[in-house]
């Protein structure tokens, strides 16, 4: 298998990088393709200064459907590196990211959710003809309806206070000391991302260690947020001056490793804990009997992992929905065991696994 180049920034075209790489060797792709703006003239403001758009010739397209074949390439290379439950995210404004969107479900992707990015400091309306633009788009999608990616629930709402992390993100633009400057004092890029939307993109769907591939590398966000939190990533960009302040920036960052990069872990990711190996491992002994919370119920433990009261048998789940004539019941939160603390969950036992297995990790 070939050896991937992690860490490196690759001069050239996308589409040519990607087809390079291993299929399905990675475990995320963030694409801020050109979002091809039509831009009619100088945008200039009430007192005539101009406004610093996006002139680059990278930007223009001669036609939509030229824009929709370059989409169409570049996402079909990056179908092919992304592994079976990896994930792509795409950001865009209206002028490209509905195109976008059409051309990721003609080629079978699918979409777990769109973001919106609200901006706390848009750029205003200076003609006052339309609607301030104060969002950007991004759609995070997976190859198929049955891929599992990364999701660290868990994680994003601690980032947010313990509050469930909505699909609207209000966050700054880039500005201050993060925009990168040229020597004469113009922005280096003129859409570079502010590093808190890839923080948060990176931390909720990808591990540490993990391979990420940005196909539009620019200045290096991507890059930069990767490193900070402990993953890999393979850029390509065709702008050598883009690629200097890149490689300039990300050399400057402290890696992160060990407990820094490490979330707060989802259940759903968590590894699997049958109840027989809490009895394996002497954490619950056979005969040791089980209770509601409420103390209605009661079972007995059994040597192989099941329950048993009065004529019902089965595991934790079918026992505990059994006696309350319910259709389900998780066992690891219903039925508690005596200590000298008081009455426990069960699941507590079943941390307690996980976390020497984390040690170990």
């Amino acid at each position: 298998m070939t050896k991937l180049p992690l860490n490196t920034i690759i001069q050239g075209n996308c589409v040519e990088g990607m087809n390079a790489l291993p299929a399905e060797s990675v475990d995320l792709v963030f694409a801020d393709p050109p979002y091809n703006l039509q831009l009619g003239g100088n945008l200039s403001r009430p007192d005539d200064s101009v406004v610093n758009g996006v002139t680059e010739e990278w930007d223009h397209f001669d036609t939509m459907d030229a824009y929709d074949l370059f989409t169409h390439d570049w996402l079909k290379a990056a179908r092919r590196i992304l592994k079976p439950n990896g994930s792509l995210w795409v950001i865009g404004s209206y002028h490209n990211i509905f195109r976008v969107g059409c051309v990721l479900q003609d080629q079978l992707f699918w979409i777990q959710n769109d973001i919106i990015w609200r901006k706390t400091n848009p750029m205003p309306n200076f003609r006052g003809t339309r609607f301030t633009n104060a969002h950007e788009t991004l759609i995070w999608a997976t190859k198929s309806e049955d891929s599992r990616p990364t999701f660290n629930y868990q994680a994003m709402k601690m980032l947010n206070e313990g509050v469930q992390m909505r699909s609207d993100w209000t966050l700054p633009i880039c500005t201050g000391r993060e925009r990168l400057k040229k020597s004469d004092g113009n922005k280096a890029h003129p859409t570079q991302k502010p590093e808190s939307l890839l923080h948060r993109v990176i931390l909720a769907t990808s591990n540490p260690g993990d391979v990420i591939v940005d196909p539009f590398f620019g200045t290096g966000t991507t890059g930069a947020v990767a490193k900070k939190l402990g993953r890999s990533f393979i850029g390509f960009e065709q702008e050598e001056e883009y690629i200097l302040h890149a490689r300039r920036r990300i050399d400057a960052i402290k890696e992160g490793e060990g407990p820094a990069v490490r979330v707060t872990q989802s259940k759903r990711s968590a590894p699997r804990i049958p109840f027989g190996t809490l009895i394996e491992r002497g954490l619950i002994n056979p005969g040791t009997t089980l209770y509601s919370s409420n103390g209605k119920f009661q079972a007995k433990v059994r040597a192989d992992g099941s329950l048993e009261s009065g004529k019902t048998a089965g595991s934790i789940h079918q026992v505990g929905a059994a006696l309350q004539d319910a259709a389900s019941c998780n066992g690891w939160t219903f039925w508690h065991f005596s200590t000298p603390q008081g009455m426990t969950q069960i699941d507590a036992l079943r941390s307690v696994i996980r976390d020497e297995m984390g040690t170990l990790a």
